[in-house]
């Protein structure tokens, strides 16, 4: 075979750090696994001879498919709560004039907490079910008909904005809260079932896979000024702004669907394919098939419990804040009616700058992975993040009903503190996220995939629900 390079075998069993050549897995981490549900799982054996080489990744058309899986995955969060100024003139009460500015309302006011909430209870749900159909459902099922839902709901969306809602705005509120928590369903199904495969690939992949996530945010806001600066009306916006969404899921499905056509890729699922067969076979010849069918958790928690609380704590702060809190901060300057101050500064501040500065942090652990997954530093560095929900409440928040301070008095501050809020989130979330299915044995990669997907979406909906209580008590 051509082009080949030695395969190490402690890719998807324990974390080395990229700089030691030494790739093996220690006694102790297999003497530690005497449990019983570790009695399920098989020995570990020699890789077959046609598995110890694999091929090259030939022009990172595998590393691109999975950072373009990155980007399907988190995008329908994304162009759902980026569309702000769309959401507020849908909602507000001067719809049937049809002007652009918008109007208070309540249903306008609370809607980005709405949302967060929509999308972040029922992916609790879908990942639990996702563990225990890991290993009785195939993942192709699993992804695709996830990408068919996402692409369904976002045609109607894309459908709805066209349509008149001025009579109906109560009934277009639950609508859309519903279609959020569809397809926030669907889309954490797909992501925790992408994390699973990437579980199975090198290190590199999942980093894709997650870079990809921080892109599909930073598309987002990108599109969003884009169409603000372009359209003249706020639903001609929301209309291209959708259909480039809907474009990209269905790029989503095509690509997917080339994933295995592709050496690289194929040979690290026939791989999984070979492991997960051994599992099943050997707890069948042990009498215990129906048990092997749902991945023994105790062993997985184990190992990677700390890494599954970073990531909860990480995304539980970011989404306290961010979109609720930091897309409601106005420029000090707002009433000089510059179109800095009035229509680009949250799209711009709140969203561009938030998902840039997170796909740097994620794209820079492809470089730098420090703190390591046994480290204590790592998360000490997680909780030193909450800091960051107070700074944004105290900058120019509007409207203030219960408290009237505003500390940070300058256009600069949401700047910076968006920027390190999205940094942080990017690097510090994207770690353990890497870690995870590293540092447990090989067949247990992919539920411990779906597994660390987990920890990130309660940490969403325990946020999410946080972020009402803040923007109540502002």
């Amino acid at each position: 075979m051509d082009d080949t390079e030695p395969l190490q075998p402690s890719l998807n069993s324990s974390y080395v750090p990229t700089a030691l050549g030494n790739h093996h897995v220690s006694e102790d981490e297999d003497s530690e696994d005497q449990s019983p549900s570790a009695s399920l799982l098989p020995k570990h054996s020699p890789v077959p001879l046609a598995m110890r080489y694999s091929p090259d990744d030939s022009y990172c058309l595998v590393y691109l498919i999975f950072f373009l899986m990155g980007i399907g995955s988190l995008l329908p969060w994304n162009f759902f709560i980026t569309a702000k100024h769309y959401w507020l003139y849908k909602l507000s009460n001067n719809t049937h004039q049809g002007g652009s500015e918008e109007q208070r309302s309540h249903l306008g006011d609370y809607f980005e907490s709405y949302l967060a909430i929509a999308s972040t209870v029922p992916s609790v749900l879908c990942l639990i079910l996702n563990y225990l159909l890991v290993n009785r459902l195939s993942s192709n099922v699993r992804i695709l008909s996830s990408l068919f839902v996402i692409l369904l709901v976002f045609v109607l969306t894309t459908v709805m904005v066209k349509v008149d809602v001025s009579d109906c705005r109560t009934e277009f509120f639950i609508i859309t809260l519903a279609s959020v928590a569809v397809v926030s369903g669907a889309s954490n199904l797909f992501c925790g079932s992408m994390f699973g495969i990437s579980g199975h690939f090198p290190m590199r992949i999942s980093q894709a896979l997650i870079s990809g996530q921080g892109m599909g945010g930073t598309l987002s806001a990108v599109a969003s000024v884009v169409d603000l600066a372009v359209a003249k009306d706020v639903t001609d916006s929301a209309l291209f702004y959708f259909l480039t969404a809907d474009f990209i899921i269905l790029l989503c499905i095509i690509t997917y669907l080339l994933l295995p056509k592709l050496a690289y890729s194929r040979y690290y699922m026939e791989a999984a394919a070979c492991t997960s067969s051994e599992v099943l076979s050997n707890g069948a010849a042990e009498g215990s098939g129906s048990r092997v069918s749902i991945p023994p958790l105790q062993p997985i928690l184990r190992k990677m419990w700390v890494l599954g609380m970073s990531v909860f704590y990480v995304f539980c702060i970011s989404i306290m804040v961010f979109p609720a809190v930091s897309s409601g901060i106005q420029s000090v300057n707002k009433d000089s009616g510059s179109p800095w101050a009035t229509t680009y500064f949250v799209p711009l501040t709140s969203f561009l700058l938030y998902n840039v500065a997170d796909f740097c942090g994620r794209q820079s652990t492809a470089w730098l992975q420090v703190p390591g997954p046994t480290s204590r530093v790592l998360p000490v560095l997680v909780l030193c993040r909450s800091v960051m929900v107070p700074l944004l409440m105290f900058c120019n928040y509007q409207p203030r009903d219960h408290l009237h301070t505003v500390l940070f008095t300058n256009d600069v501050y949401p700047v910076v503190f968006n920027c390190l809020l999205g940094l942080t989130n990017g690097y510090l979330g994207t770690l353990p996220m890497i870690y995870g299915p590293k540092v447990v044995p090989r067949e247990l990669a992919e539920a411990t995939g779906v597994v660390m997907s987990f920890f990130l979406t309660l940490g969403l909906a325990v946020g999410s629900a946080f972020s009402v209580l803040i923007v109540h008590y502002i």
